[in-house]
């Protein structure tokens, strides 16, 4: 007969059918980033990530930091990063004409490591696409951080449709 599990043995089954360990979360115990921080940008184009952000991970920990949304920087933890490059390559086997899109992604994407004061620079190129200038604002997105220009996060939220109620009474009943 097969192995039991309780719940905390629980992880993700691979493409052989095997159980593998779950992956080890590179956020705080709540299991996910939540929140919002305004940070400044200081000149040499840095912006500090929130403690509750750098919280669990590891001295040295890297990031991948891409502009994969119209509006805004996306900074994955490189532990969830490797779910993301797997999405990627099965579209470019499923969709060889996605190839130059994936191209252009990850052109610009680059890795980033927190110094000491958990500081990460962002390249001039992604803050201009996205209109970050002097100040940035880190939204905790469950899984990954992302990088808005307060006034265009403050613009894209207040224009969202009015379905808030709906979606709060499906997520939270």
């Amino acid at each position: 007969m097969g192995h039991q599990y309780n719940g905390a043995q629980w992880g993700k089954v691979g493409f052989s059918g095997d159980l593998q360990p779950p992956s080890r979360q590179s956020w705080g115990t709540v299991g996910g980033y939540l929140g919002s921080y305004l940070n400044q940008v200081d000149e040499k184009g840095r912006v500090t990530l929130p403690a509750a952000f750098r919280k669990g991970a590891e001295a040295g920990a890297s990031f991948i930091l891409i502009h994969a949304h119209p509006d805004a920087l996306t900074l994955y933890p490189s532990d969830n990063w490797g779910e993301v490059e797997r999405r990627m390559r099965d579209l470019a086997r499923r969709a060889p004409s996605k190839r130059h899109l994936l191209l252009g992604l990850t052109a610009n994407a680059q890795e980033v490591t927190p110094d000491k004061q958990g500081r990460i620079l962002i390249a001039e190129r992604l803050r201009s696409q996205v209109g970050i200038q002097g100040e940035a604002l880190l939204i905790g997105a469950l899984d990954k951080i992302e990088i808005w220009d307060p006034a265009r996060f403050a613009r894209v939220v207040d224009g969202a449709d009015g379905d808030s109620g709906d979606i709060a009474g499906s997520l939270f009943a």
